[in-house]
């Protein structure tokens, strides 16, 4: 944090560091995981939630979002999903997101857990957040137990919030988690 009266803290992407799990470790992206990133887009179980056209031009740009935090997920030494954190800075506001894709391989074994619960406590002890939130499809119940095994609560459902290839819109489901309510 930076010090001072006027002083705001610095963006989520110019303090972005590595993280370790108890079974994963994140890795800050580069250009050079542009391709990796795609690939975690493209897999067919990502696919399905994550709904956009162009995976290359998507992976792209969130590799150099300069407003995102983006880690690569590395379990057992493979990349096996992304994981990313953005912040409201405005005082009166201030909260922090997170979303997460992990690929089929990676899916099932508690990796997705273990990896929101890393980056939910960096931004609570390291970025000083009391709140976090997350919007993870109302269809994708998958995502929704993860999430409410850390701590994240149900707030409401975000209604045709996403659209998807398809041009169909689909409802979102809005939860958050309080600081205290982080369950280690």
């Amino acid at each position: 944090m930076v010090s001072g009266s006027d002083a705001r803290p610095r963006r989520v992407h110019d303090v972005i560091e590595p993280l370790e799990g108890r079974l994963v470790h994140l890795r800050p992206t580069t250009v050079a995981d542009v391709a990796a990133v795609t690939a975690i887009l493209d897999d067919p179980t990502v696919a399905e939630w994550w709904q956009t056209a162009d995976t290359a031009a998507d992976a792209a740009d969130l590799v150099a979002d300069d407003e995102l935090a983006l880690w690569l997920i590395v379990a057992d030494g493979s990349p096996i999903g992304i994981v990313m954190a953005s912040e409201e800075t405005d005082p009166q506001y201030r909260h922090a997101g997170i979303d997460i894709a992990i690929v089929a391989g990676g899916q099932g074994r508690g990796l997705g857990t273990d990896v929101v619960r890393t980056v939910a406590r960096w931004l609570i002890k390291a970025r000083g957040h009391h709140r976090l939130t997350i919007d993870p499809s109302a269809a994708n119940e998958r995502a929704i137990r993860t999430y409410a095994t850390v701590g994240f609560r149900p707030i409401g459902t975000l209604r045709r919030y996403e659209r998807w290839r398809d041009g169909s819109w689909h409802d979102g489901l809005l939860m958050d988690l309080l600081a205290d309510e982080l369950i280690d």
